[in-house]
């Protein structure tokens, strides 16, 4: 059985995400990725170039040492395992591509977090992340 993250942490208070920051640091990250995606889809004459920038933006940020990309950690959240712990780059790329998966259902998989007592994602849950303050 796998343990949450406030049992193994009990004396530090963690803090989920909100709506707004998550909100704030897509748009920061769409905006960072939006000028490489639209250069790399002009050389390989091919839309596939920016889904590739997009993935490995975020993949390999929220899996390595700073556990966030740049619009996360301009709004001071981190991307953790159930346990506090950073994530594999694997895990990072399953949550990437569940985005996908979230937005398709009418946007229901971003709005779980609103109802949800660990404002987890349905791309949350499927990796097994949550998305805290840092």
């Amino acid at each position: 059985m796998e343990q949450s993250y406030e049992s193994i942490f009990p004396e530090r208070q963690i803090i989920y995400a909100g709506f707004w920051q998550r909100f704030g640091a897509a748009f920061l990250d769409s905006i960072i990725v939006l000028i490489p995606g639209y250069i790399v889809n002009y050389l390989l004459k091919a839309p596939i170039g920016g889904l590739l920038i997009a993935w490995l933006y975020s993949a390999l940020m929220e899996s390595g040492n700073g556990q966030a990309t740049f619009g996360k950690r301009a709004v001071g959240l981190k991307v953790t395992d159930m346990n506090g712990e950073r994530i594999s780059f694997g895990r990072a790329t399953g949550r990437h591509f569940g985005k996908i998966l979230s937005g398709l259902i009418l946007l229901i998989g971003y709005l779980m977090m609103l109802w949800d007592d660990r404002k987890q994602t349905l791309h949350d849950k499927m990796a097994g992340t949550l998305v805290v303050v840092a």
